[in-house]
């Protein structure tokens, strides 16, 4: 189980760890991701997502 939760500063190609921690929440689904596990996110809107699933969601709802 996860125990604390991160803050990150999302990068083009890399996060940066503000506050140390075990995951971060997804912005769409509200699912916690691990930090090993995070492979998708914003660096605009500075936000996390689960899967590629939920960064499509998120993306087509800016259109």
């Amino acid at each position: 189980m996860f125990k604390k939760l991160a803050k990150l500063k999302y990068l083009p190609n890399n996060f940066q760890v503000i506050k140390e921690g075990d995951y971060v929440i997804c912005a769409v689904s509200g699912k916690q991701i691990s930090l090993k596990d995070l492979n998708y996110w914003n660096v605009e809107l500075q936000e996390p997502y689960f899967s590629y699933k939920e960064a499509s969601i998120k993306k087509e709802s800016k259109n």
